[in-house]
């Protein structure tokens, strides 16, 4: 890979424009040349990848893996080296199993507040006790796996007046909750079915996730501190700033970790927005690689919900403010992606019709021929990936202007 001629990474102190953010981003996310790392190295290095849609991560590995198989991902679901539970932000996310113990203390701190104040829940469970609620959902959840409606059920004769969607939904983010297999294991189906974490993952489990009384976690990961998270953030999403690290992290006053951190790190500003005298601060890691911003960055595709989309309080780097009210829907979905020249340049979507599979592409703006062959190209190789059942696929290109 070739950084080629032009502007060289910026030293410590430097201006760091939103196209060398982008290529620095690019090159951690192995964005820029597919990864040798295993799909438990690439899941643990980005801190996880958001799964409310069961398959996303197949895709967000397939964009970023040589060679990456179906199977070096559902095996790993099925021997539980990775699980799918509830952390940053209150959304679902594939994390190794090392992670499901040593992220949840952390980044779930902010849900016990969020459920005092949501609109939705906050009315129904006021009153009662978030601790008596986790120990009781942990207790019937230890018995037997159980999904979203059977435990509101099996939790309602203790809180009687509460309604048992709202009871469902406060346990689920106070106390770390795994969704079992078959679920998100590629090519089975199965309803969602909640175990305990260290029920699934205790050694001493029944292959149901139940948990034996009494059992024991030996070597369970200590939990992760503030710094640790912040530190590993940076590694796969750096440079960045304490607003970024927030966003991602849905946790707030990182700013005083950031300052505690600050002797280990390197720090750049932005480039100012119209009318600022400076940019925001970022920081980074010392030996963090951000390449030349001039490197070629390859057409990518990216899953639904792909963190790396929203893992900034300022998403220039890899998206136009324009192009992010495109993506972003109204009902809160956000498509998967496709990346040119490194940044979001278009969505798709895939659409079936019997055992035909098509691909389609929806650029946002003019895309060159030599743009539109790589996206072809790469689209075609995706397609037969996510579906893999169908007997013939195919690439449509759906502009939204002209080109």
């Amino acid at each position: 890979m070739s950084a080629g001629r032009g502007p060289g990474p910026a030293p410590d102190g430097g201006v760091l424009g939103p196209r060398a953010l982008g290529r620095a981003v690019l090159a951690r996310q192995h964005l820029l040349e597919r990864s040798e790392l295993t799909a438990l190295g690439m899941i643990e290095h980005l801190v996880g990848l958001q799964a409310q849609a069961p398959w996303a991560p197949y895709t967000g590995l397939w964009t970023r893996l040589a060679g990456f198989t179906h199977a070096a991902l559902a095996d790993r679901i099925l021997d539980r080296s990775a699980v799918r539970i509830v952390l940053m932000r209150g959304t679902i996310h594939l994390v190794t199993a090392a992670d499901a113990f040593a992220l949840p203390p952390v980044t779930t701190a902010p849900l016990e507040r969020f459920l005092r104040t949501n609109a939705t829940y906050g009315p129904q469970l006021r009153d009662i006790d978030l601790g008596e609620l986790a120990a009781r959902a942990r207790e019937l959840l230890e018995a037997r796996p159980l999904g979203p409606a059977e435990l509101g059920e099996a939790l309602s004769p203790r809180w009687p007046d509460v309604d048992p969607g709202s009871l469902t939904y406060g346990a689920r983010c106070v106390l770390p909750l795994v969704q079992i297999p078959p679920r998100a294991v590629w090519g089975r189906s199965g309803p969602t079915t909640w175990t305990t974490t260290r029920a699934w993952l205790s050694p001493t489990s029944a292959e149901s996730g139940v948990l034996a009384p009494g059992t024991r976690l030996p070597g369970a990961t200590a939990p992760l501190s503030a710094e640790g998270l912040v530190l590993r953030y940076l590694e796969a999403f750096g440079p960045a700033s304490v607003a970024d690290a927030q966003q991602w992290s849905g946790l707030s006053r990182l700013g005083a970790v950031f300052e505690r951190l600050r002797p280990r790190l390197v720090t750049f500003r932005a480039e100012p927005s119209p009318g600022a005298r400076n940019g925001r601060e970022l920081f980074d890691l010392p030996g963090a690689p951000r390449p030349a911003q001039d490197i070629a960055a390859p057409v990518r595709f990216l899953p639904e919900f792909d963190n790396l989309l929203v893992a900034y309080a300022d998403r220039t780097r890899l998206v136009s403010e324009q192009n992010r009210r495109r993506l972003w829907r109204s009902n809160g979905a956000v498509p998967g992606a496709v990346l040119v020249d490194g940044v979001a340049a278009g969505s798709w979507t895939v659409r079936r019709a019997g055992r035909v599979a098509t691909l389609a592409v929806e650029p946002f703006d003019a895309l060159t021929r030599s743009q539109w062959a790589q996206t072809e190209a790469e689209a075609d190789r995706l397609v037969r990936f996510v579906a893999d059942d169908a007997d013939t696929h195919r690439v449509q290109r759906h502009d939204a202007v002209g080109s």
